[in-house]
């Protein structure tokens, strides 16, 4: 049982997955960071100033007028935090396109490879065994 579980884990596809999960928590992190570090402050900008991450609604509690959503929390208020269910959405569709792009570079890179295996496999490679046996009994005839 323990050999089979071995061979499990070293499938390629296995392997492959698990670099696949290492790859995409680190590329969350770069994401998360590109929206609070830089999508974020340019949507506030046109926004009028406007921060995503500290828009919130008090359900109960009391909170000052003006604290941050952190500041909220820690006061133990209860707090519906729209703004991060928005920027959520905008790290969701950011990876969701970068996600995209890359599948559509390896599936042009596929169809790229598959055009140059085909057109070599289409490629005549001369004449067959076949068709140098006929010659040959052809000119043996003569």
């Amino acid at each position: 049982m323990l050999k089979e579980f071995k061979d499990f884990i070293a499938k390629g596809n296995v392997m492959d997955m698990a670099v696949g999960i290492i790859i995409g928590a680190a590329f969350t992190a770069i994401v998360s960071s590109l929206v609070a570090d830089l999508i974020n402050p340019i949507i506030g900008l046109f926004m009028g100033g406007i921060d995503f991450t500290n828009m919130y609604a008090v359900l109960s509690g009391d909170v000052a007028a003006g604290a941050s959503l952190e500041a909220a929390r820690e006061g133990g208020a209860a707090v519906f935090a729209y703004g991060s269910f928005i920027m959520a959405i905008i790290n969701f569709l950011i990876i969701a396109w970068v996600v995209f792009m890359l599948v559509r570079y390896v599936n042009k890179a596929k169809d790229a490879a598959a055009k140059e295996e085909e057109a070599a496999e289409e490629a005549p490679a001369g004449p067959s065994e076949l068709d140098l046996l006929t010659e040959i009994r052809d000119a043996l005839k003569k």
